[in-house]
């Protein structure tokens, strides 16, 4: 794995800040951004996704939030049908049982 810088919270302070980086192998963008609040995941559990899904958070995920502004730094395909084919090609082979949560 190698991770590529692509942005961090402008006008940071020294530490703690959101941070995006992109990994090169996989595609998989890596997160540091503010924990979500009580509120905020009480009504994402309550929200779901899909039907049948559990609600719950499992103890390897978390729920942060990221600020509309860092939304800049994510890559966005031209073409994001073949991204979406490209992605699912690389997980159907890339991932361990973790579902590619090794190490983070």
């Amino acid at each position: 794995m190698a991770l590529k810088f692509l942005g961090i919270w402008p006008h940071t302070p020294d530490d703690g800040s959101p941070t995006i980086w992109l990994d090169d192998t996989t595609g998989d963008l890596v997160i540091q951004s503010w924990k979500a609040d009580e509120e905020t995941i009480r009504q994402a559990q309550e929200v779901g996704s899909v039907p049948g899904h559990s609600k719950e958070v499992p103890e390897h995920e978390s729920v942060i939030r990221l600020p509309a502004n860092m939304l800049q730094f994510i890559p966005r395909p031209e073409n994001l049908e073949m991204a979406a084919v490209e992605v699912s090609d690389k997980d159907d082979d890339s991932r361990d049982g973790d579902g590619g949560n090794s190490g983070t």
